[in-house]
């Protein structure tokens, strides 16, 4: 299983704002090895946020992303003490499930 993400949920204002650090390799499918074998593409195709029950964020990623992304957004409705829960899936099928309480 991938590392945990590094979520920091915070209160400014009316609007909470959140930076996700997601540990992935991110390989596009296009380089080579030592060997001049290609390395497999793994990468993370979607992604979810969710306040409570209520998703906030879908976003898609693709292999053009750097590896170890970092993915910054906002949403209002939010207070101090809730979750904010954050998912992943890759190309593979893998997935990785992470939240952090507002601040």
């Amino acid at each position: 299983m991938a590392d945990p993400m590094r979520i920091r949920a915070q209160l400014k204002g009316d609007t909470t704002e959140v930076r996700v650090l997601m540990a992935h390799i991110m390989e596009t499918g296009t380089r080579k090895d030592s060997s001049g074998q290609t390395v497999p593409a793994h990468f993370i195709q979607t992604i979810t946020a969710k306040h409570g029950e209520k998703t906030v964020l879908t976003a898609s990623f693709g292999p053009a992303v750097s590896q170890n992304p970092v993915l910054n957004f906002s949403f209002k409705g939010g207070a101090k003490g809730d979750k904010v829960t954050v998912t992943w899936v890759d190309n593979k099928g893998e997935m990785r499930t992470d939240e952090a309480t507002i601040s």
